[in-house]
């Protein structure tokens, strides 16, 4: 009887254990989802277990052009590249923050720039949900689709593994609280009014945003999988 009894707690005990592990995982994944933990794919990047490598190590190494001046602000796109170039696979994007300038490449040559402007912080990075910062570093574009405000949005995939690793290493040294969630849906889309571009008024909570004929006109030349760069 003693021997079954201890049989008995321990199938006991181990079932209670995997409920628990269960929860917790549940909840882990939660947080995740919410932006308070980091994803269990980038754990091992982010914790450095595969080497601590930054995005500017994998910079797409934009050829950067002189002065503030907007290129070819003028033509459209198409005009420019002609019929025989409009390989989508061929474009990527750069944006400088410090010069408020988008820029279309093609082969990693400039096609065509565009003002913008971003939210209340324009400088800084992004560390968190709510800072109005524009996230730096090398991004793709995940998703694209028409908006009812903004005419169109191109949905980046931040925070990816190095966004998580910056705001992982930002709770480390007390930069943001560990309550702090990361934030997410940063993009690229219009304005509702054409005039705060204009006049350089930061607006979005972090966003980049520019007039609503020049996002249309990108929008037909991007696809999922654009990569966007963003620097200072």
């Amino acid at each position: 009887m003693v021997v079954k009894k201890t049989q008995s707690n321990r199938r006991r005990n181990l079932l209670s254990l995997s409920v628990l592990l269960v929860a917790i995982f549940c909840l882990y994944l939660q947080l995740a989802r919410l932006g308070y933990a980091v994803p269990p794919r980038y754990l091992l990047d982010v914790l450095c277990f595969t080497g601590c490598e930054d995005d500017s190590s994998a910079n797409i190494n934009h050829p950067k052009i002189v002065g503030n001046q907007l290129l070819n602000y003028d033509k459209q796109i198409a005009q420019i590249l002609g019929a025989d170039k409009s390989d989508k696979n061929k474009i990527s994007i750069l944006i400088e923050k410090s010069k408020y300038r988008l820029i279309i490449y093609y082969d990693k040559q400039p096609v065509k720039s565009y003002p913008v402007v971003f939210g209340d912080n324009p400088v800084d990075d992004k560390l968190k949900e709510g800072d109005k910062r524009t996230p730096e570093g090398r991004f793709k574009i995940k998703d694209l689709y028409p908006h009812p405000a903004w005419s169109k949005f191109l949905w980046l995939d931040y925070p990816n593994k190095y966004s998580w690793r910056k705001h992982f290493q930002a709770k480390l040294s007390n930069k943001i609280n560990w309550n702090n969630s990361i934030g997410g849906e940063i993009g690229i889309h219009g304005t509702p009014n054409d005039d705060w571009i204009e006049k350089g008024s930061n607006w979005t909570w972090g966003c980049i945003s520019l007039k609503n004929q020049d996002v249309d006109e990108i929008y037909r030349f991007v696809q999922q999988g654009t990569e966007v760069e963003i620097i200072r």
